[in-house]
C-alpha cells in the first residue's frame, strides 16, 4: 500500500463525466468488517455515508453460502411489538443519489465472508457490472505504529495509469496476506472496472471500536475522491472527544505516554520534509476548492 497524501487534481464525477452531463456517474463503495476493517473504522464511515444519503437496500449476497455461523453468529433482535427475530450475517448492498450531483452510489457493507471468496467475489463483480458501476472504491483500516495525536494517515492506492495521473494516486507496493478487500480489487481490474484502495492507519494500541478519528480520514478522502460534501461536525467533536479520552489514559500510564511521544517524534520527524512550498500550495488549493463547492 503507498503512503501518499498528495492532493488529487480532478475527482471521480470529472474523471467519468460532468455535471453537465445527462450520463450519470456510479460509484461502488465497499467495506467489510473483520480482518480489514481496524477499529471499525471503514465499516462506520460507510454506515455514515449510507445514513447520510439515504440509501435504499436494493439486494444482498446469500448468507448460507459464505460464511461460517459458529465463527460469524446470527443474533437475536427484539421487535417493538414484543417478538423476536433472527439477524443473520450478510453482506447488505444499497443504492443513494448524492445531491447536487450526477453521482450514484453502490454501498456494499457486511461481514468478511468465511467461505467461498472467489464465488462471493464473481458474485459480487458480476452485480456491478449489471448496476453499470464506472469505479470501485474499497475502504480499509489497520493497525499501525501511529500517534493518536496527529492526523490519521489514509493511504490511496490504484493499478489504472488514467486514475493515477487524474487523482494524485499510485500503485500499491504491498506485499503479504490480504483480505476480502484485496480480492475484489483483483478481481475488478480482471473485469476491467477500476478500484481505489483506501486505508487507514489506527494507532494499534487504541485499536478497539470506535475509532472516530479514522472514520473521519476516511470520510475526508471518500469526500475528495467523489467532490460530495459531507457534513460531519457531529463526527469531528467525536474524534476530538476520543483524542482528549486517548491523551487522559496514556497520562496516566508512564510507559504508555512515553511510547506515545515517541511515536509523536518519530511521525514529526517524518513529515518535515513536506513543510515545503510545493504541499503548502497543495493544501491551500485543496481549501480553495472545497470552498468553491461550499
Amino acid at each position: 500500500m503507498s503512503n501518499t497524501e498528495g492532493f488529487e487534481a480532478t475527482g471521480l464525477q470529472e474523471f467519468f463525466g460532468d455535471e453537465t452531463s445527462p450520463e450519470r456517474v456510479t460509484v461502488m463503495l465497499a467495506a467489510f468488517e473483520g480482518w480489514n476493517d481496524a477499529g471499525e473504522a471503514a465499516s462506520d464511515a460507510l454506515k455514515f455515508l449510507s445514513r447520510h444519503w439515504d440509501s435504499e437496500k436494493i439486494a444482498s449476497i446469500d448468507a448460507d453460502e459464505y460464511y461460517d455461523f459458529q465463527f460469524t453468529r446470527p443474533s437475536l433482535k427484539r421487535t417493538a411489538s414484543g417478538g423476536h427475530r433472527i439477524k443473520w450475517p450478510t453482506t447488505r448492498i444499497s443504492r443513494a443519489e448524492v445531491p447536487d450531483s450526477n453521482l450514484d452510489v453502490i454501498f456494499v457493507t457486511g461481514v468478511e465472508p468465511s467461505y467461498k471468496w472467489r464465488a462471493y467475489t464473481a458474485e459480487l463483480i458480476a452485480l456491478a457490472k449489471e448496476l453499470d458501476v464506472d469505479c470501485i472504491v474499497l475502504a480499509g483500516a489497520l493497525l499501525a505504529d501511529v500517534p493518536h495525536s496527529r492526523p490519521i494517515p489514509v493511504s490511496a492506492s490504484c493499478e489504472e495509469a488514467d486514475l493515477q495521473e487524474s487523482l494524485g494516486l499510485e500503485p500499491s507496493s504491498y506485499e503479504g496476506p490480504i483480505g476480502i478487500v484485496g480480492v475484489v480489487s483483483e478481481m475488478a481490474g480482471l473485469a476491467d472496472i477500476p478500484s481505489i484502495s483506501l486505508w487507514a492507519a489506527v494507532p494499534h494500541y487504541v485499536g478497539q471500536a470506535p475509532s472516530p478519528k479514522a472514520q473521519l480520514a476516511l470520510l475526508n478522502r471518500i469526500e475528495e475522491l467523489l467532490q460530495a460534501p459531507l457534513d460531519t461536525h457531529l463526527l469531528t467533536e467525536e474524534a476530538e472527544a476520543w483524542e482528549r479520552g486517548v491523551d487522559e489514559l496514556a497520562t496516566e500510564d508512564p510507559e504508555v505516554a512515553a511510547y506515545v511521544r515517541q511515536l509523536e517524534e518519530a511521525k514529526d520527524t517524518a513529515d518535515l520534509p513536506e513543510a515545503s512550498g510545493e504541499s503548502i500550495a497543495r493544501e491551500f488549493e485543496r481549501y480553495l476548492k472545497r470552498r468553491r463547492r461550499d
